[in-house]
């Protein structure tokens, strides 16, 4: 018979990072609230949260991956919005941020969950930080309870120790 592994939904006893892009700060508070009420409804004590503050979404990789590496989080949550404008701005910072995201959590073994929006334009923005498509903040924090659950569960790899649930 095989087994199967499925991460849970409660983060009771877990703690866990946000990092948020201050550049459009008006969404960014939007995933900010969604994300931690996420959190709290899931049974995150509001003690174990911690909130880092960069000023944009190309900062988010770095401050993500000091929050990993402290060992003390299950997951790092990482929100920003960055909106499509006239120039290629927008795909080089949406895309090492991605980047930078993807590799905090290879790097670290820590699930680093991308909640940074990146739209063509503002009302897609508004729309996805809780207006009428959900809240990406909520989104990612529940994959950040999920994932660290999951994980907590996987075997290791022979050779090192299993993964650990701050």
């Amino acid at each position: 018979m095989s087994r199967t592994y499925e991460g849970g939904r409660s983060g009771k006893g877990k703690k866990f990072a946000i990092v948020v892009s201050r550049f459009n700060e008006f969404i960014t508070n939007r995933l900010l609230e969604g994300a931690t009420d996420a959190l709290v409804r899931q049974e995150v004590a509001e003690s174990d949260i911690e909130i880092a503050w960069v000023p944009g979404s190309f900062e988010i990789p770095l401050a993500a991956r000091r929050m990993a590496e402290s060992g003390r989080f299950a997951a790092v949550v990482c929100l920003g919005a960055v909106i499509r404008g006239q120039t290629t701005h927008f795909d080089y910072v949406a895309g090492e941020c991605a980047r930078g995201i993807s590799q905090v959590a290879a790097a670290t073994g820590i699930p680093a969950i991308f909640g940074v929006i990146t739209a063509d334009n503002l009302e897609q923005a508004i729309d996805r930080a809780g207006a009428r498509q959900g809240n990406r903040g909520a989104e990612a924090a529940l994959a950040a309870i999920e994932m660290a659950s999951l994980l907590a569960q996987l075997p290791a790899a022979e050779g090192r120790a299993p993964a650990r649930t701050p």
